[in-house]
């Protein structure tokens, strides 16, 4: 099995920082792309970053110039840094990947995954 962990949310007001972090765990033979997503309440869950294997990366416009998606290939885990962080940034922030996992025999199977959501809460 695979599961995707995050960690880092949390209360800050308004101006400040967090950094996210989700690492996958598993039988994992590869990821591609690694997401963050986020949702507020009575809102449906938007894409707010994504980053390739190669490393290229894509923002909503909404958190561009203050947020910034990373990865380390080596401990399959992805971060978000997140500056300059306002209310309306108020969500659970969800990550999400593509993973291929691997199966006895040799075999791969590829699915997408999810964590669990961790709660990030500005205040004004």
């Amino acid at each position: 099995q695979v599961q995707l962990v995050e960690s880092g949310g949390g209360l800050v007001q308004a101006g400040g920082s967090l950094r996210l972090s989700c690492a996958a765990s598993g039988s994992i033979f590869s990821i591609n792309a690694m997401n963050w997503y986020r949702q507020a309440p009575g809102k449906q869950r938007d894409l707010v970053a994504t980053i390739t294997s190669g490393g290229s990366t894509n923002y909503a416009d909404s958190v561009k110039g203050r947020f910034t998606i990373s990865r380390d290939n080596a401990k399959n885990t992805v971060y978000l840094q997140m500056n300059s962080l306002k209310p309306e940034d108020t969500a659970v922030y969800y990550c999400n990947a593509g993973i291929y996992r691997l199966l006895m025999g040799g075999r791969r199977v590829y699915d997408d995954y999810w964590g669990q959501g961790t709660q990030v809460t500005v205040s004004s």
